[in-house]
């Protein structure tokens, strides 16, 4: 097919890759698509001492961590902290992490790590024991085969599924309500997508059939599959950590959706098909056909 003879055509705005599950995101202008979605994304995560993850949730300060990806190595950076240095290529025994509802193999990244997030995410008389985590790339965590349509579509430390796309003009709606109502504008930060669309209307990215995107490799495919449901992180500012309620309780205005149980969405979870091992770049062309239910 032509991209003429597609319903939508949209292009790349942003690539964002969370390197540690729960942290700040990483903006990229080009990025590796692998089976498990964007290179490098969630392939770390920070877990307490029963192996289970931890997140915004419950550690808002979790916000304020900032990975820059070099060459050879991942340096996170904190208020307060000396930069702590993470080598690709290095790892240490074996564990058992849990995410959700899922036991997976992982590797325990060490005690200066460990001490790191605990010093970091530590508040007064709140004391944390936390270790880092690295998920084990031989291991195969499937997404939900009912909302991939029996599509075995591998993910890593993510909530659920390869990747997230949302778009401009969602964003852009949300915050003509916000400041409407006297708020004001958020960052697409809040909601965490891997992939942003530009040129396409608000909600486009909930209707979309498989995305066609055209990479110097050829053409790379990427199928939504599941409207993604908001807990309370988007009301936290990535800037300070600090929570409050009116962007869910924006959304809950006009965002439930009953494809999930009536759960208030934002972005679509989407799937690799077809494109492993191309280079994703911002600005390249995205086609596809509506989906009509």
């Amino acid at each position: 097919m032509t991209s003429a003879s597609f319903d939508l055509q949209a292009t790349i705005a942003r690539l964002l890759v969370y390197p540690v599950k729960s942290c700040a995101a990483v903006d990229l202008p080009e990025v590796l698509l692998t089976e498990t979605g964007l290179e490098f994304d969630r392939a770390w995560m920070v877990v307490d001492a029963q192996g289970e993850f931890v997140s915004q949730r419950e550690l808002p300060r979790m916000a304020l961590v900032k990975p820059q990806l070099k060459q050879f190595e991942m340096v996170l950076r904190a208020p307060g902290m000396l930069a702590l240095h993470i080598a690709y290529d290095r790892v240490e025994q074996p564990v058992r992490a849990k995410v959700w509802d899922d036991e997976v193999a992982a590797y325990d990244m060490g005690d200066i790590a460990a001490q790191w997030f605990s010093d970091f995410l530590s508040e007064p008389g709140q004391p944390q024991k936390l270790r880092m985590v690295r998920f084990d790339p031989e291991y195969r965590r499937l997404s939900s085969l009912k909302w991939t349509n029996g599509i075995e579509a591998q993910n890593q430390f993510s909530d659920g599924f390869a990747l997230l796309v949302a778009s401009e003009a969602s964003l852009a709606e949300l915050n003509e309500k916000l400041v409407a109502a006297g708020h004001e504008a958020v960052g697409m930060e809040r909601f965490r997508p891997n992939i942003v669309l530009a040129g396409v209307e608000a909600q486009d990215e909930d209707r979309l059939e498989i995305m066609h995107i055209a990479t110097g490799e050829g053409e790379a495919q990427l199928q939504p599959v599941k409207p993604c449901p908001r807990c309370p992180m988007p009301d936290i500012d990535p800037k300070t950590a600090v929570s409050s309620p009116e962007v869910g309780d924006m959304l809950r205005t006009y965002r439930q959706n009953a494809r999930v149980d009536g759960a208030v969405t934002f972005g679509m979870n989407a799937i690799v098909l077809q494109g492993v091992e191309h280079t994703l770049r911002v600005g390249q062309a995205v086609s596809a056909n509506y989906r009509f239910e």
